[in-house]
């Protein structure tokens, strides 16, 4: 019998009730199929800081490299100062295990959803591979004479050879299973540190004829994705423009309610999460939207080698949406919460069983 280990970490705000339902969503996978998923809940997020005074203690993280997945649910509260539950949780998990690809399906189940006139699931499916461990948010910088009319910030962007190699190889990889175009965002033309990706991009491009290799600054890719989205397959990009173009592609998919990445290690723990943030005013009235949490789970799957039963998860959240069953993807959409994990596990256990 199969067993996967899976640290949990619902946070904050609705993030508890989306990770329910997401769970319940593997339960419901194993139940049909015999695969274990051995689940290790981690109370770490505001509750718990403002309980303990513990953002993220670095034996957690250790203890994290242990598991084959991690599932995250949202992080944030306003009871606390902004970005550092974020930086201490999201961003120390992503630093700290080497999580170097944000995956980012960008895929539209139904036309209905998207607010693009005229376009309909053929014409937006593609995936973003999103840097995740350089760029600005290394954090490498500060201020000098904080909080007088002097004050000088200052952030560093960081690029590698090393970084934008390995990116470039899983996007070559990935694009080869896909519709074999590749197509490299970044702002080359005004900051010159991009020449290094511009370089690395065509060399690791080499070892790949069968890609077609394609290249698209960032404000020209955001006008396209909007005009013709059918053009791009698969995008990889750097982490701060990954951060923007990949909002935009959850909007054309219909809504941060559908939006789910990867931040994936390739053969190594990674973690999976909805993109969506913590929403706290919205916490524990059963009306938060858990597809997104829920596809984060089937992109989990996917990243375990249960390909078959990450299908199964994509399909009924598919099903659902287009036959109506679920209205939309939206919180107000007339379902509770846990209506909606009822519906996605009803129809994942009619596949799989």
């Amino acid at each position: 019998m199969k067993s996967y280990r899976v640290a949990v970490l619902p946070g904050d705000g609705i993030g508890p009730e989306v990770t329910t339902q997401a769970v319940r969503v593997l339960d419901t996978v194993g139940e049909c199929t015999g695969v274990r998923f051995e689940k290790t809940h981690y109370p770490h997020g505001a509750d718990h800081y403002l309980a303990t005074g513990e953002a993220f203690p670095q034996e957690v993280i250790d203890e994290m490299r242990g598991y084959d997945a991690i599932l995250l649910g949202a992080i944030g509260d306003p009871r606390i100062e902004v970005g550092m539950l974020e930086r201490a949780i999201i961003a120390g998990i992503r630093f700290q295990l080497d999580l170097f690809i944000n995956l980012r399906p960008i895929k539209l189940f139904d036309a209905k959803l998207c607010p693009l006139k005229d376009k309909g699931p053929e014409h937006v499916n593609m995936v973003v591979i999103r840097e995740n461990t350089e760029d600005l948010y290394t954090g490498m910088g500060g201020f000098f004479k904080k909080g007088t009319p002097d004050e000088i910030a200052v952030q560093e962007m960081l690029l590698t050879r090393r970084g934008a190699d390995r990116l470039f190889k899983y996007a070559f990889d990935l694009a080869m299973k896909r519709g074999k175009k590749l197509t490299m965002v970044d702002k080359a033309n005004a900051v010159r540190a991009f020449d290094l990706w511009t370089r690395a991009f065509e060399e690791i491009g080499q070892d790949y004829p069968e890609v077609e290799r394609d290249h698209a600054y960032v404000d020209a890719a955001c006008m396209w994705m909007v005009k013709n989205p059918e053009w791009f397959d698969t995008v990889v990009t750097s982490n701060v423009f990954g951060d923007i173009i990949t909002d935009l592609g959850a909007m054309i998919q219909g809504g941060m309610g559908l939006a789910a990445s990867g931040n994936i290690h390739p053969g190594k723990v990674s973690m999976f999460e909805p993109i969506h943030g913590s929403a706290p005013k919205y916490a524990g009235q059963n009306t938060a939207n858990p597809l997104a949490a829920i596809l984060a789970a089937q992109m989990m799957l996917d990243f375990l080698g249960e390909e078959a039963s990450a299908a199964a998860v994509e399909g009924a959240v598919s099903s659902s949406l287009v036959e109506g069953e679920i209205p939309s993807a939206s919180a107000r959409n007339g379902l509770g919460t846990d209506d909606m994990g009822d519906i996605v596990c009803r129809r994942v256990r009619e596949s799989l069983s």
